[in-house]
């Protein structure tokens, strides 16, 4: 199970490293403005004019930092990089000797970076958390005799005992003894299941009621949660790195503007020295007080000034600031609302959506069995046959009869003294008040019993509660049933209202995905508005079907909350984990974390990242783009000097800002109604 790849991931001294790191990126953008402004005093005020300009020295630092950076990224990337821009402006800068404008391009360059490290900084601890769910220890036969071992002497053919309240260690068939086996960390359902002879238990489930023996089939990394653990590094591994917008432009936008200096620079040296022959061209220019120099050593600086100009105004510090403020401004909102966004690039990714995939236990649904119908069929009052239900029910640790005994103490009744309690494995529980009164609580099998008297109204409700996939009981007394239960896992209470606007987002196909059976499944989607359903589904197969929805070019999240959902939630493009009640496995695996648990935050926050798209594209396009071409043109021109440029640039970066800050406000007018 990879045990020596994930050790890094789970150090307290690793996420502390990444801490200082972080404080250290903080410190370098802050330290540059202060020289940046010490060095525009040192120019205004014409302090220290016989020594060296202080705008150097940012120049240098942040220019060094930018020229590193840019060169490990090209070959990293093997491709042109936003940053190549911003290297040939700073070298053209300091060549044309304007250390204040090349010193205040670097720190905009560097704090538009500092700002996407901040948003994108995530850590996984998945593996660890699935980890955990195997002991250490396993009870063994061996020489005659049960042992506690270390889990990694266990083999093929083993026996183990494991006890109630005991994780099972390994997969194996049952040999011996009856269990009520808790596997919702292997597939996510709240209900437990009934294990006996010849059924299989898995590792990491949990044996909540009974002793058994087992034979082991499967150990370590071939069990099934190991395979979910692989899964989960192979999710981590396949789900390749995104790249930033500025970076996909600079790819186009980088060549261009290099053209169009190049063009400039022969541009003005042909003006300048053709100018007697540019005719009406060279009026036109005259009257704007155009003064050509013949100089040539004067003429190939002022050539370079003005690709200097062009170079500055052309780079891309807007280009770089159009995702990360959209992203913070709009993961400053989320965060308001409870919900936590794990990267920029969620949120891109999150506006592209078109498909949703949701887990139905304790995603859809409320994650605990409850009382949904209760129902007396007339030989005693529905009061009484509850208190019956009760008393037999009270001294019972499965997770049904908690069910039963929170409804029937809702109601206020209180249970009678029992003289002796009895778990019937298969079928329910009986208890007896004295010899002559016996109270049983089961399943369908009690009316099997040759002592039970049939009942029509029985067979009716058992047929009418299991096919809309619930759990059904009857309450019987001595051999007469009086009355059934019905229990279920719960639709939460805004899950159709959700649905509903998930549609009207936008989103084309909304399926569910569960381990569970296909009635359960389909009763819970009709109850929801989902019309497509996956039943009966192992972690692997929920993949597989992830998988081919994305082999038809759609953008696929995942909602889940179990740790069976965590490969799902790696391997899709956006994974949504409901917090609250989530496992922290699921949480660590996902982009997207609702914190309260509320399923209405899903419309809301889909709307924001498309929303968050919209503004993207503006600030790239309007500001990023549009205002650099007009810029351009004046500074080629000559109409703009470097430093003007600079400033130009820099006004164009502060409208990007401004527009990603109208994300913050998203969604409150709606909130508030």
């Amino acid at each position: 199970m990879h045990e020596g790849d994930h050790g890094i991931l789970t150090s307290p001294d690793y996420a502390e490293a990444n801490r200082l790191k972080r404080y250290k990126k903080f410190i370098f953008p802050v330290s540059l403005l202060i020289l940046i402004t010490l060095s525009a005093i040192q120019s205004v005020s014409g302090l220290l004019e016989n020594h060296v300009d202080l705008a150097i020295i940012p120049m240098l630092l942040g220019g060094g930092f930018i020229t590193y950076t840019t060169l490990i990224s090209t070959i990293d990337k093997k491709q042109i990089t936003a940053g190549l821009l911003v290297v040939i402006a700073l070298f053209a800068s300091a060549i044309a000797g304007e250390y204040l404008a090349a010193s205040i391009a670097a720190f905009i360059m560097i704090s538009g970076e500092f700002l996407e490290d901040l948003t994108l900084a995530k850590t996984r601890n998945a593996v660890k958390e699935l980890i955990e769910l195997v002991p250490n220890e396993a009870c063994a036969f061996r020489h005659n005799q049960w042992v506690e071992i270390p889990i990694y002497q266990i083999r093929l053919d083993d026996l183990i005992l494991v006890k109630p309240g005991e994780r099972i260690p390994i997969d194996g068939q049952i040999v011996k003894g009856n269990a009520v086996v808790n596997e919702s960390a292997l597939t996510g359902e709240s209900m437990p299941a009934d294990k006996t002879v010849e059924d299989m238990v898995f590792a990491g489930t949990i044996n909540e009621m009974g002793a058994i023996e087992v034979t082991v089939t499967k150990v370590g990394g071939d069990t099934a949660i190991g395979r979910i653990i692989d899964v989960v590094y192979q999710a981590q591994e396949n789900k390749g790195r995104t790249q930033r917008v500025a970076d996909r432009f600079a790819q186009y936008f980088t060549p261009l503007i290099l053209a169009v200096a190049a063009i400039i620079f022969f541009t003005t040296l042909a003006v300048h020295q053709n100018f007697d022959q540019l005719g009406a061209f060279a009026t036109g220019l005259s009257t704007v007080g155009f003064i050509p120099e013949t100089d040539p050593e004067i003429l190939r600086k002022i050539a370079v000034i003005n690709v200097t100009a062009v170079l500055l105004i052309a780079c891309p510090c807007a280009l770089v600031l159009a995702t990360p403020t959209a992203v913070i401004a709009s993961v400053g909102n989320a965060a308001k609302k409870g919900v936590l966004i794990k990267g920029g690039i969620t949120v891109e990714t999150a506006g592209q959506i078109d498909t949703i995939c949701f887990d139905k236990t304790g995603t859809l649904t409320c994650g605990k069995p409850q009382v949904v119908a209760f129902e007396s069929f007339g030989v005693k009052s529905e009061q009484k046959v509850l208190q019956l239900a009760l008393t037999a029910e009270i001294q019972s640790e499965h997770p049904v009869a908690k069910a039963i005994i929170n409804y029937a103490q809702n109601q206020g009744v209180e249970p009678e003294s029992i003289n002796q309690f009895e778990q019937v494995f298969g079928i329910g529980v009986k208890a007896t008040l004295n010899p002559d009164q016996e109270i049983w609580v089961g399943n369908w099998r009690i009316l099997e019993q040759d002592w039970i008297a049939p009942n029509p109204l029985a067979n009716k409700f058992l047929k009418l509660q299991e096919s809309e996939g619930k759990t059904a009981l009857l309450v019987a007394l001595n051999g007469q049933i009086l009355g059934g239960i019905a229990v279920a896992d719960t639709v939460k209470p805004n899950a159709s209202q959700t649905i509903k606007k998930l549609y009207q987002t936008g989103i084309k196909n909304i399926i569910m995905l569960t381990g569970d059976n296909e009635t359960n499944a389909r009763a819970i989607a009709k109850q929801v508005g989902i019309d497509t359903v996956k039943a009966a589904l192992l972690p692997e197969e929920k993949l597989e079907v992830i998988r081919q929805i994305q082999s038809e070019n759609r953008i696929v999240a995942m909602v889940g909350d179990g740790i069976n959902d965590a490969p799902a939630l790696m391997l899709s493009d956006v994974g949504i984990a409901m917090g609250a009640a989530g496992t922290d496995v699921a949480i660590a695996s996902a982009d997207i974390v609702l914190m309260n648990d509320n399923l209405e935050l899903m419309h809301n926050i889909l709307s924001l990242s498309r929303r968050t798209l919209g503004i993207i594209r503006q600030n790239i396009l309007g500001f990023a783009v549009g205002m650099n071409v007009i810029g351009i043109l004046l500074a080629g021109s000559g109409i703009l000097s470097p430093i003007m440029a600079a400033v130009v640039h820099n006004i164009s970066s502060a409208f990007v800002v401004l527009n990603s800050a109208r994300l913050l406000r998203f969604g409150e007018i709606e909130h508030r109604h």
